[in-house]
């Protein structure tokens, strides 16, 4: 049975250094739920929080209507995979996965048929009678997660599990967990600091940053309209540009770089004035002219070839450098020294307050609980 997870208020201290302030969320029954940040931000912390091996300075943690905080981690009814994969060197793939249902004292025969159930659906029943170490990293990282879930968790929790993989491995473990996600319907709390994997494999992403959740929403969502300008440079790539927002005869204008300006739409009611702001820009968002078409004027200095994009960059008149993508093709690469005029696709691009703390823009969906 998956659960709700409800948390309310939490604090995490070590010693007289606070990593977690003040942080309250709800995980949905069944949810992909993915705590996404850079290392030392908390998530980590979090996640130990929620299986009881960290204490608990402040706050309630709840499985449904259930407290937590003072409730054994082996009374949690939780499935943990780590970094690490945590598997057994010394025994078969079978009595590794078959570990949890030993300690609770299934019957044999029972205990047989859950081991062979999640080990073909994690793929590894073929080496079932084989020791860890005769098995590739992604084989091992399998097993850990058929351990986790054969003893029917109410919540997996899964820490970087996909860190200690190469490039490849990673995206077909990322798909294997998330067939699996869907199959099972475990509500799961996944950590990472890769935002590409957070995107593939979530129903929702929490961005953490030094113990603050800064924006918790959809994965298109949270890229499409960031919060603030934290989680619009820590997810994919962005260019920060400054701005002016300018308000005539009731439409709002942004003044960019060389004087360039251009109507944009979708500012919140509140926030229709003249003012300084940034501008989050992707690096797709860009569209590229060769000749005096207006927009903001500059000269490419590089340009890399990445198969389907071509990734340029760009020297404006002020001195600001972008980064360009355009989708590739045999003979339209912008040699160095070209001059160039960049409009945007105003539609896409993100407007904030001038300290960043904001999005203006209607349309940003934002979970998190203040």
């Amino acid at each position: 049975m998956s659960v709700n997870i409800h948390i309310k208020n939490a604090v995490k201290r070590f010693g007289n250094n606070t990593i977690i302030p003040d942080l309250s969320l709800d995980v949905q029954e069944g949810e992909f739920f993915t705590l996404l940040g850079p290392s030392g931000c908390g998530k980590t912390t979090l996640l130990r929080m929620i299986a009881g091996f960290n204490t608990i300075e402040g706050g309630d943690f709840y499985f449904n209507d259930k407290r937590i905080n003072d409730l054994d981690p082996a009374k949690r009814n939780i499935g943990m995979v780590f970094q690490n994969y945590a598997i057994f060197p010394h025994l078969t793939v079978r009595k590794n996965v078959a570990f949890g249902l030993k300690n609770k004292k299934y019957p044999q025969d029972k205990m047989r048929k859950l081991t062979d159930q999640f080990m073909k659906l994690v793929h590894v029943n073929e080496y079932a009678d084989r020791l860890p170490e005769r098995l590739s990293g992604g084989q091992q990282q399998r097993v850990a997660l058929a351990r986790a879930l054969v003893i029917s968790p109410d919540v997996l929790l899964m820490d970087e599990p996909l860190s200690n993989l190469d490039a490849k491995l990673r995206v077909e473990m990322r798909e294997v967990i998330k067939k699996i996600h869907n199959d099972v319907g475990i509500t799961t709390v996944y950590v990472t600091h890769d935002q590409e994997e957070a995107m593939a494999i979530s129903d929702r992403i929490a961005v953490m940053d030094a113990g603050v959740i800064q924006h918790i929403g959809k994965p298109e969502s949270v890229y499409l309209r960031p919060a603030n300008v934290f989680v619009a440079n820590f997810i994919g790539r962005t260019n920060m540009l400054k701005a002016k927002l300018v308000i005539k005869d009731k439409k709002s204008y942004l003044q960019l770089a060389g004087g360039f300006e251009t109507e944009i739409e979708g500012i919140k009611p509140e926030y229709m004035q003249d003012q300084d702001v940034q501008v989050s820009i992707r690096p797709e968002e860009f569209v590229v002219y060769h000749g005096n078409e207006p927009g903001m004027e500059g000269t490419v200095t590089d340009n890399v070839f990445l198969g389907l994009i071509t990734r340029y960059s760009v020297m404006l008149m002020n001195g600001e450098e972008l980064e360009i993508t355009q989708e590739s093709s045999l003979h339209s690469a912008i040699e160095k020294g070209v001059k160039v005029s960049l409009q945007v696709k105003k539609e896409k691009i993100n407007v904030f307050t001038a300290d960043g703390n904001k999005n203006i823009l209607v349309g940003v969906e934002n979970d998190k609980k203040d």
